[in-house]
């Protein structure tokens, strides 16, 4: 029988009142208390809470307050950046490339709740992961649901609620974020 992290994990209903998962919930918010309450100065403890809270080094810039449930579930490119007030449910693998910015308040959500209220009442839910390519710029206070994925070099604009896939080199925006333009091919670098 499965437990209910792997169920979790691999996006079927599970109880999230689990005491192993109520455990790492609990383990996640209390090193992102004490990562939010480091100041500017304090580079090498913000890095050594964030590769506890990650599970492995990395070179991010996350500027406090940042919020997320498990941490674990976070897989980071290099040069990622999160301005303030960002949160991020991994409930599922939330993965993001390198050199991705996000403005202040972005909200990333793996988990969902059941649509039937007979459903909910068995306080159960479930989740889907989320992918987020390189060289992506997430405006601020945007919303990227589960089970999205954006592709490389693309823009989402300041407030969108991104609820479906949006492809490589584009600009989308709105609730629901919609393609409002194509980007255009950049060239190599160093030409």
């Amino acid at each position: 029988m499965k437990s209910e992290k792997e169920k979790m994990l691999a996006g079927e209903l599970y109880n999230p009142l689990d005491p192993q998962l109520c455990w790492e919930r609990d383990r996640s918010r209390d090193l992102c208390l004490l990562f939010n309450a480091t100041r500017e100065n304090q580079k090498e403890e913000r890095q050594r809470l964030l590769a506890e809270l990650f599970g492995k080094e990395t070179d991010a810039w996350i500027q406090p307050p940042f919020f997320c449930d498990y941490g674990t579930n976070i897989s980071l490119g290099t040069k990622v950046f999160f301005n303030f007030n960002c949160v991020v449910l991994d409930v599922t693998p939330v993965t993001i490339s390198s050199n991705v910015l996000f403005g202040p308040s972005v909200q990333i959500y793996t988990a969902t709740h059941p649509i039937s209220a007979a459903e909910r009442r068995k306080w159960l839910e479930s989740a889907k992961p989320i992918t987020i390519g390189s060289d992506v710029w997430v405006g601020g206070g945007a919303i990227i649901c589960l089970g999205v994925a954006i592709g490389d070099r693309s823009v989402i604009g300041a407030g969108s609620v991104v609820t479906r896939d949006i492809p490589s080199d584009v600009i989308a925006a709105g609730n629901p974020a919609r393609v409002i333009r194509t980007l255009p091919l950049e060239a190599s670098e160093g030409t």
